[in-house]
């Protein structure tokens, strides 16, 4: 189960870094058939049910003799010679006990505009580029989502004065805001409503829903 909570996140790490870089998830259970999850397996012409690697074995050995850290990052080459910059990373199960790598190899001799498009706004496949709040605590991710959706449902001309305070609940409730701790009572305040409208306005939507 633990692995298999894995592939999703090895699929996301994958996108976000590029073609240049491949991604393996590896079984301990089977060192024969240890690829369970690859992506961008074509730098390596491996695909699942391919067994682990002698370098990926000889860096588990090295990992688990420090206790402290359970990864290593170093340069390495594949078969036809080509350098790359990797890292194998043990995933831990039960007991801390070692039940898979995680295995990222970044090709070196990936073209830098290749490299840089992924990085690039101007080549995102992105409508817009999404803005988020980095904050400290929930108070300051509270205020500056309901300022934010506040800015934007004001100018909207389209909603009328009357519905204004129920578009702003109803795109923070979209939003999961209303899942985090006394964000009720919080959202009521920077809006200066009462929490029971805000109540009211989340039952309406929870029954249309």
């Amino acid at each position: 189960m633990i692995l298999e909570s894995y592939k999703t996140m090895i699929e996301g790490l994958a996108d976000y870094l590029g073609e240049g870089c491949e991604v393996v998830l590896h079984s301990l259970e089977s060192m024969e058939h240890s690829v369970i999850k690859i992506i961008n397996g074509h730098h390596t012409g491996r695909k699942e049910g391919a067994p682990i690697t002698n370098l990926a074995l000889s860096m588990l050995a090295e990992i688990q003799k420090d206790k402290e850290n359970g990864f290593i990052s170093y340069f390495a080459s594949n078969n036809k010679g080509e350098p790359l910059k990797a890292a194998t990373i043990v995933v831990k199960g039960e007991g801390g006990r070692a039940i898979g790598l995680l295995c990222i190899n970044f090709y070196l001799n990936t073209p830098f505009l290749k490299v840089l498009s992924t990085f690039s706004p101007a080549n995102s496949s992105e409508q817009e580029i999404k803005k988020e709040a980095f904050v400290n605590n929930t108070d300051e991710l509270i205020h500056s989502t309901v300022a934010k959706v506040k800015e934007e449902v004001e100018k909207d001309e389209k909603i009328p004065a009357s519905l204004k305070n129920r578009e702003i609940i109803a795109q923070l409730y979209r939003q999961g805001v209303f899942e985090l701790k006394d964000s009720v009572v919080k959202v009521a305040e920077c809006m200066g409503i009462s929490k029971n409208t805000v109540y009211l306005h989340i039952r309406h939507l929870q029954e249309i829903k």
